[in-house]
């Protein structure tokens, strides 16, 4: 074969390479600092929620029912504050919206609480036109808030997505497929699709802007995840998931396709124990609640 022709066949594989092998060559989860403490050196125990942005963390503290708030510097981080209330006895999931109000989602009581953005209790999410009612018949699982501070809440119990306004009036749900295991959580991408995780059959459905259901976006991810229960997005185009089985964390792209493994079960920094969900700001870094390690880990 001519020498240039053999050039140019080369050139042309090394173009249309398999995306898949950029993304995980390029994405690397460096271990930056952990968070085990408060300020007072009380420990964290089984944390399972996390909220960041590029200066601060929200840990949802769970098995010492209350939150604990962080300030970012760079690779660093300082403890800021603490809030416990009587109200809010099982903090597993946590999110701050644009205003800075924080809302937590208590797991034994089943419902979301709202706080002022210094902590105080605000009242429980009030959902407002919400069908059926009554509103006691929903069971949230998960919740997440969207950049215009629209709310979506996992209904376990009707089998849906609720969606509702930052008031909490209802403004649409999306339904859940016909035939599933056990979804656990969603997140929300800057163009409106939403993507929800089946934890029982390691499947990821999406559902475009304004879609009444959810499709299967991924085939079924048994051969890479054991139990997906977190999910969330760094808005370029890659899906991450937290397999709290496995002690990793997983990479698909936008079409669910594999991206790629990062970090692996252990105690050590920089491996994980029931990692139970994870966050990731725009500097590029990812915050993980390590649950059964007691900690919080900080990759770069």
């Amino acid at each position: 074969m001519p020498t240039k022709l053999l050039y140019t066949l080369l050139f042309i594989l090394m173009l249309f390479a398999p995306a898949a092998s950029f993304a995980e060559q390029s994405i690397l989860f460096q271990p930056v600092v952990s968070v085990y403490a408060d300020a007072e050196g009380q420990g964290l125990l089984n944390p399972e929620g996390v909220a960041c942005s590029d200066h601060s963390l929200l840990v949802a503290d769970t098995g010492n029912n209350r939150l604990l708030q962080y300030q970012v510097k760079v690779d660093a981080v300082e403890f800021a504050s603490q809030i416990k209330i009587p109200q809010l006895s099982y903090p597993i999931r946590v999110q701050v919206n644009s205003q800075g109000e924080i809302f937590a989602l208590d797991g034994k009581n089943r419902r979301i609480v709202r706080l002022k953005k210094d902590g105080q209790f605000a009242g429980n999410l009030d959902l407002k036109g919400v069908p059926p009612d009554p509103a006691a018949t929903i069971v949230p699982r998960s919740f997440k808030i969207d950049q215009q501070d629209n709310i979506y809440i996992v209904d376990i119990f009707s089998g849906r997505v609720i969606v509702l306004n930052p008031q909490g009036a209802f403004l649409r749900q999306i339904a859940f497929p016909k035939e599933f295991g056990f979804f656990s959580d969603l997140v929300v991408d800057n163009g409106g699709t939403v993507y929800l995780v089946d934890s029982a059959n390691s499947m990821v459905y999406s559902a475009a802007k304004d879609a009444a259901g959810f499709l299967p976006l991924s085939k079924n991810l048994k051969e890479y995840i054991n139990f997906p229960t977190c999910i969330t997005t760094d808005n370029k185009g890659i899906l991450y998931l937290t397999d709290q089985n496995g002690g990793c964390i997983v990479l698909l792209g936008l079409d669910g396709s594999f991206r790629g493994r990062k970090a692996s079960m252990g105690w050590n920094e920089g491996l994980l124990n029931y990692p139970a969900a994870l966050c990731i700001n725009s500097t590029g870094h990812a915050f993980i609640a390590d649950r059964n390690n007691n900690r919080v880990q900080i990759f770069r």
